[in-house]
């Protein structure tokens, strides 16, 4: 394990005043997330300020801020799947001296990207297994829970952990899963373990309220748990929209949507994505857009990011944690990087908007790189520079390939 920073101190890290917190709404609110009858209107706070005419052209909410503030910033970053396979595992075996697990190596090149942002979220796919095992691979995964720890310590502040794996280990897995993310100090949303617990999850980032939903397209045919239908979200446009809207009312400022979806191994986006995207940035209510930004994982590689109804989209991260050596574009995958900003009038609206490419190196040693750092470092042996060069390449293609550069998405250098 890399001692030159403790838990605490990955807590503490980067910024002043970031705290986390899960909102816990009144019985009304939890209703409405699961009531899906209700119209578009029912559960919208009146805005603070009247939206301009033509609304933003960012992916910002108008008049969901307070007015007359001075205008303030916070910088987001989004990473795709992490997947422990067997080769994975034995990687951080060996990295914990043969005894143990640690995955704190297997992070430590993308840990000065995640820890460079104001508010940092990953999309923990599997449910953990017991600290002790067994752990298993495709297809009922049970990942070591030593990776939670390794989250925390690398930046993450949240995980989106709505998946098809979700149920893997049944709801045992998920309370597991849960209560390990929890004592790592990392939030979670899309599964939960009380119906209470399955209210938005948000965040408290630089004093602003910022939502974090998650919802997946299936749990692979395993039925929701008797009793618990509220275990897991699966996708359903009404209820997503509704969730976003509880968010709002809780005091939300900025709605996050991670989305599960999608067709695995297609760089292109499948038509329930398109859809999808479409309706829910179409979605708002009084003026104000329910969903501010939506992050897609799933389909193991790049996807394009789009501009769609003035909300960026990103279709597909691809897995940043993975190891495919057979299919080596699934090792791929693009960090998403936004800069949130807020008007003097209360507006939301992404200002800037960026990318980078992330490489799963199968090594040995396994290891996640930032490719652009490590192009960047003249130590970096040329061997491994051509993959990289070739991961760079691939991603950047499947990232720009919906026209995201007209729209003014750059590739962070």
């Amino acid at each position: 394990m890399d001692t030159s920073r403790t838990r605490d101190t990955a807590r503490t890290r980067r910024r002043a005043g970031v705290a986390l917190v899960v909102v816990g709404l009144l019985t009304g609110l939890i209703t409405l997330v699961w009531d899906a009858d209700r119209t578009e209107g029912s559960a919208r706070r009146d805005p603070v300020a009247t939206p301009t005419a033509g609304g933003s052209s960012g992916s910002g909410a108008p008049g969901t801020g307070p007015a007359g503030k001075a205008p303030m910033s916070f910088t987001l970053t989004a990473t795709g799947d992490v997947l422990a396979y067997p080769t994975i595992i034995a990687q951080s075996q060996q990295d914990a001296g043969g005894s143990g697990h640690d995955f704190h190596r297997i992070f430590a090149d993308v840990r000065p990207l995640v820890q460079g942002s104001d508010l940092a979220l990953c999309h923990m796919e599997t449910p953990y297994g017991p600290p002790e095992g067994p752990f298993t691979g495709y297809p009922i995964f049970a990942a070591p829970p030593q990776i939670a720890a390794a989250l925390a310590d690398t930046g993450y502040d949240g995980c989106s952990t709505a998946s098809n794996h979700t149920l893997d280990g049944g709801f045992a897995g998920v309370r597991r899963t849960l209560d390990t993310l929890d004592a790592a100090g990392v939030r979670h949303a899309g599964s939960a373990r009380t119906e209470e617990e399955a209210a938005p999850t948000v965040l408290e980032v630089k004093g602003v309220r910022v939502a974090h939903l998650s919802w997946t397209y299936d749990t692979n045919g395993i039925p929701l748990p008797e009793g618990k239908p509220w275990s897991v979200n699966v996708i359903d446009k009404q209820r997503i929209i509704a969730q976003a809207r509880a968010a709002r009312a809780a005091g939300a400022e900025v709605v996050l949507l991670s989305l599960h979806w999608g067709t695995e191994w297609q760089r292109e986006p499948d038509e329930q994505q398109r859809t999808l995207a479409r309706e829910l940035t179409a979605s708002a209510a009084n003026g104000v857009k329910d969903v501010d930004l939506i992050v897609g994982t799933h389909n193991h590689v790049p996807q394009a990011y789009e501009k769609v109804n003035g909300t960026w989209v990103i279709y597909g991260m691809g897995d940043e944690l993975a190891n495919f050596p057979d299919k080596p574009r699934g090792n791929y995958s693009s960090a998403g990087m936004f800069t949130f900003t807020r008007d003097a009038a209360g507006r939301w609206s992404v200002s800037e908007a960026r990318f980078r490419p992330l490489f799963a190196d199968p090594g040995p040693p396994f290891r996640i790189r930032d490719v652009n750092r490590a192009l960047a470092d003249p130590s970096t042996p040329a061997a491994t520079r051509a993959l990289l060069e070739t991961a760079r390449s691939t991603v950047v293609d499947a990232v720009l390939s919906e026209g995201a550069a007209g729209a003014g998405l750059v590739e962070d250098r």
